[in-house]
């Protein structure tokens, strides 16, 4: 019985044993997580084997200012081998923390260095802070860009439209990027150009004949001034004739005076009619003056006879008359009356 308990109590020791042992490894392998995620031993070690002097509180500082030593150790690392001296570890942080791309710019520093070209860190640091891609404004600067303008629309003096297409060869200015005008601006100026050196022409077909002309004319009002790009060259690369807005135009003055005449000989014609009517109302209202005149007469002859004015013997001559004068009237008109019959 004591044997057991004994033996019991034995075993039990062991087994507290290994569980204290598999917590302290645990423990030990959690400590050395911890460090060297805050103190990045490998990658100092890969830093001072490529020349780069970093030290280890540097890199552990990083980490509690939330900076990533793996990007600034690879990019001081890149601009070591480059040969970049003006790379420092407390100018990539700040980038870093400014919110800039420093791989980007370790990457366009290194290749205007290869292509010959002066970036200084800050330049490069103040362009990728505006925005600007300034890795392949470098590339620009060693590769000129082309860049297809939209189709222009210009109507030269004797009123033919033309249409014409202009590619534009480019070259990033380093100095201009910051605060300098982007590719719009060169497109709508360069339109402009092409506008004003069509519409000086004369006549259509001495640009269809030397439209080289147009290139020369837009080049030299020096369309890249204040801008973040060098204009090399402008190619006119296709010109299409539109329509005759001369013509057009002619054709639209032509039916707008025509329309205006139609408009002041309605007006004259209503004028016309309103003058007439008014004739006629005058003419009604002469009528009907004769008729009341003309009913006046009899009671003038009735106040003769009252008055002793005119005798009987009198009006009987004057019916006479009247009635000889209206046989008279009769028998001439007679004729004319058969005819109209």
């Amino acid at each position: 019985m004591i044997s057991s308990v004994l033996s019991t109590m034995l075993l039990a020791a062991e087994e507290t044993g290994q569980v204290f042992t598999i917590i302290l490894i645990s423990l030990l392998f959690v400590l050395l997580c911890i460090f060297f995620y805050y103190v990045p031993f490998m990658l100092w070690i890969n830093a001072t084997v490529s020349g780069v002097h970093i030290s280890l509180v540097q890199l552990f500082l990083m980490r509690i200012r939330k900076v990533p030593p793996a990007k600034i150790v690879n990019c001081m690392i890149e601009a070591h081998k480059a040969g970049l001296t003006d790379v420092k570890r407390d100018g990539l942080e700040a980038h870093y923390l400014a919110g800039g791309h420093i791989e980007r710019v370790v990457h366009a520093l290194v290749s205007a260095s290869k292509a010959g070209i002066v970036l200084p860190f800050q330049m490069a640091t103040a362009i990728d802070l505006a925005g600007r891609d300034v890795f392949e404004a470098v590339q620009m600067s060693v590769n000129p860009k082309v860049i297809d303008t939209p189709p222009v629309t210009a109507v030269a003096k004797d009123g033919i439209q033309l249409i014409a297409k202009a590619r534009v060869t480019v070259r990033a200015n380093i100095k201009q990027l910051v605060g300098g005008a982007g590719e719009d601006t060169i497109l709508a100026r360069v339109g402009e150009g092409i506008v004003s050196s069509i519409g000086s022409a004369e006549s259509h077909k001495q640009v269809l004949e030397n439209p080289d002309s147009i290139s020369k004319l837009v080049l030299s009002k020096g369309l890249d001034d204040g801008t973040a790009f060098e204009i090399l060259s402008i190619d006119i690369a296709d010109i299409d004739v539109g329509k005759n807005i001369g013509a057009q135009l002619q054709m639209d003055q032509a039916e707008a005076d025509k329309n205006i005449a139609q408009a002041k000989a309605e007006e004259r014609r209503s004028m016309a009619i309103a003058s007439e009517q008014e004739m006629k109302a005058k003419a009604q209202e002469a009528r009907a003056k004769v008729i009341e005149a003309e009913a006046l007469v009899p009671q003038a002859m009735a106040e003769a006879f009252r008055n002793g004015n005119l005798g009987i013997m009198d009006y009987y001559r004057m019916q006479n008359m009247q009635a000889d004068t209206a046989m008279r009237e009769n028998i001439a008109g007679a004729p004319e009356k058969k005819g109209k019959k």
